[in-house]
């Protein structure tokens, strides 16, 4: 258990990624958490004002972590390598940080997502890597999209165990991020042409 002292905001929400990480996002209580500080529930209510708010920061912290080892993974590179990095960063956070990542896959509050600097950085990093493929509104959207349900249906599944074929997912993986590439590349678009 952890020592009584030195509770804080930051603290508890570090605490409360790592047992999201043990026991799933969706099952981290105050109870449960107090548990591991070896406190009263009512001890963490004096740094975070409930559940609800205990969640936003847990997601806004993934959201920071994911963005920063995609950032690294991305940086200096465009097109496919881009591309690639970017997918990686994705599905390793993903599989390293189950709890962490549902996190990132879960509504916050209104006006949150707006003070959220790793959401905001997260956009503007694949609306970037995007450009680079000559897209722009609204195909960037639908692109996001389409990349943002590939990568999490991908590693959703593998997280689960929902590839039960004998090929190698890695080797599946490679093949979907070069499919992913050409249809970024092919995307059918009327602004594509107009630039």
């Amino acid at each position: 258990m952890m020592a009584r002292a030195g509770l804080t905001a930051e603290r508890i929400t570090r605490a409360a990624a790592d047992l999201a990480d043990e026991i799933g996002f969706d099952n981290v209580t105050m109870s449960a958490l107090a548990k591991k500080f070896g406190v009263k529930d009512a001890s963490l209510y004096s740094h975070v004002k409930n559940l609800q708010e205990l969640r936003a920061r847990v997601t806004m912290l993934a959201a920071v972590e994911k963005t920063d080892l995609i950032a690294s993974a991305v940086a200096g590179r465009a097109g496919r390598d881009a591309l690639a990095a970017f997918a990686n960063a994705w599905r390793d956070y993903a599989l390293q940080y189950p709890g962490r990542y549902t996190a990132t896959q879960t509504p916050v509050p209104p006006g949150v997502i707006e003070a959220d600097p790793g959401a905001v950085r997260g956009i503007e990093l694949t609306y970037g890597m995007l450009r680079a493929y000559g897209l722009a509104e609204p195909d960037l959207t639908d692109a996001v999209r389409l990349l943002r349900s590939t990568f999490h249906g991908y590693a959703a599944l593998e997280a689960t165990g929902g590839f039960a074929h004998s090929r190698d997912t890695a080797a599946s993986w490679e093949r979907i991020i070069d499919a992913l590439h050409v249809t970024l590349e092919q995307w059918p678009s009327d602004n594509k042409e107009q630039q």
